[in-house]
């Protein structure tokens, strides 16, 4: 099952791995601090994508693991591609002039597009299981579960 790094304000399900707040042994200390570390790395970039694409802000709960997946990939590779991009709009701003000044007498003279718009579904998604659905939220929250998986995670970043 995947796993969030979490701070204490999230609730012990299984899907959030709180660090430890006094750690008294060696490798709970080790792993409080690297659980920080990683936990502030990945709330920077989440909220930069959170930013960016409104999909990332609504709750998906509804949505299959799947899908989820390669909603967060797609939005990781276009953040990618239009950080690529612009990057290099200061050094090819003349460039970037130009091509926007042949755009503009281009629309002038383009004839409409008979093209058909792309049309958004909304909704519930067509392969929707409602069982399934309670199932995963269920085990999402399981305390035993939490607690397990942090001793896990505490044993294998020790060794």
């Amino acid at each position: 099952m995947a796993y969030y790094l979490a701070d204490d304000i999230y609730p012990k399900w299984a899907t959030f791995i709180q660090g430890i707040t006094y750690p008294q042994l060696q490798k709970d200390k080790m792993f409080a601090d690297h659980q920080a570390a990683a936990r502030k790395d990945v709330e920077r970039a989440f909220s930069v994508l959170q930013a960016r694409f409104a999909i990332i802000r609504k709750p998906s709960l509804a949505y299959d693991e799947d899908i989820r997946r390669d909603i967060m990939k797609a939005c990781i590779i276009m953040h990618n591609m239009i950080v690529e991009d612009e990057r290099h709009n200061y050094t090819r701003a003349e460039v970037l002039r130009s091509f926007y000044k042949e755009d503009q007498q281009n629309l002038t003279t383009a004839s409409t597009s008979t093209t058909p718009p792309f049309e958004f579904n909304v909704g519930r998604p067509t392969n929707f299981d409602f069982n399934s659905f309670l199932q995963r939220k269920a085990s999402l929250r399981d305390r035993k579960t939490h607690f397990y998986s942090r001793t896990y995670l505490v044993t294998i970043r020790a060794n």
